[in-house]
């Protein structure tokens, strides 16, 4: 329900005029900001179920879905719009979720329950969008999933138990499990397909390892970021990958072609999910510990604005984003 006048924001022209707007996620208080990015302020709140967490583009790119881990459902948002389109039930605890390339599989980590599912996509105006085929035992808190450029394996980190996992995704089953540092948070395959970072929320570094079909991976390297590394977003050029440093409040600049990280902005609150708009300088983060988003100028490497949101904002999302590739 929005927590303003339905009148300010009813019309699609509304939208239009000023932009695609800018949607975060504030996990504690079962909820979405939509931001105004012409004035950088809240202009509407959603009502979702709870914890939500993550968000992913559907294939239609018409639908947003928001996943609410403790809601069990997904909440599907008009991207251009912000007007909620349906709520999709019996979706067990979907704390992060990516779909397939090949648009075939949605994947969800049920980060409390300790399961990785596999659903197929029926398409958002389905009866039953989704269609549970397997559900996957995980070790100790499965957290972020990333899935490779030719929908056949599924990575996914288990925080608790400082493991990754890897599925194939045609059969459905496990390839491997592996050790990897302390609790690993986001991934985030190289353009190549040829390596897989990790974060590693419980320390300061981000991990490399070389990716080995469906053998385990063998362990490249590691890259000294910040306190809490966390959270991954792609600059799009093939070349540069962001890491946000949640403990370190930096956001960390990481070059895939030198192996060295390039340049460090400031983000203060406890930096978490990120987005870029589509000019390429303009990064957007949640600051998870302030209820602020945080607005950076990458090419000056200072803060310009923060906006207040709602409590624990966690993910961050506009459809006028850098490519993410």
């Amino acid at each position: 329900m929005m927590w303003l006048a339905a009148s300010c924001f009813a019309a699609t022209s509304t939208w239009a005029a000023v932009g695609s707007p800018v949607f975060v996620l504030n996990s504690l208080d079962a909820s979405v900001s939509v931001i105004d990015p012409a004035t950088w302020t809240e202009r509407q709140r959603i009502d979702t179920g709870k914890e939500p967490h993550h968000l992913y583009l559907a294939p239609d790119e018409k639908t947003l879905i928001v996943a609410n881990a403790r809601g069990d459902s997904l909440t599907f948002v008009d991207p251009k719009t912000a007007q909620v389109l349906r709520t999709v039930t019996g979706i067990a605890d979907p704390y992060h979720l990516r779909f397939s390339p090949d648009m075939k599989w949605l994947v969800t980590a049920a980060n409390r329950l300790n399961h990785v599912d596999l659903y197929r996509w029926h398409g958002a105006e389905a009866a039953e969008p989704l269609e549970l085929v397997k559900r996957i035992p995980s070790g100790k808190t499965p957290s972020h999933i990333a899935i490779d450029d030719q929908s056949r394996r599924a990575y996914i980190t288990m925080q608790d138990s400082d493991e990754l996992l890897a599925v194939d995704l045609s059969t459905q089953n496990v390839l491997w499990k592996a050790p990897v540092g302390k609790t690993p948070a986001d991934l985030y395959l190289t353009p190549d397909q040829r390596h897989l970072l990790v974060a590693m929320t419980g320390d300061r570094i981000v991990q490399a390892w070389a990716l080995q079909g469906d053998q385990p991976p063998k362990f490249a390297g590691r890259f000294f970021t910040g306190e809490g590394a966390h959270s991954f977003r792609s600059l799009g050029d093939g070349r540069h990958v962001l890491i946000s440093n949640r403990a370190g409040n930096t956001i960390s600049r990481l070059d895939m072609v030198d192996w060295r990280i390039v340049a460090e902005y400031p983000a203060p609150g406890g930096p978490d999910d990120m987005d870029v708009l589509s000019d390429g300088n303009t990064l957007l983060v949640t600051s998870r510990w302030s209820r602020k988003l945080t607005v950076i100028d990458m090419a000056q490497r200072k803060v310009v604005r923060q906006v207040r949101v709602g409590r624990s904002p966690h993910g961050v999302w506009t459809l006028d984003h850098l490519n993410r590739r």
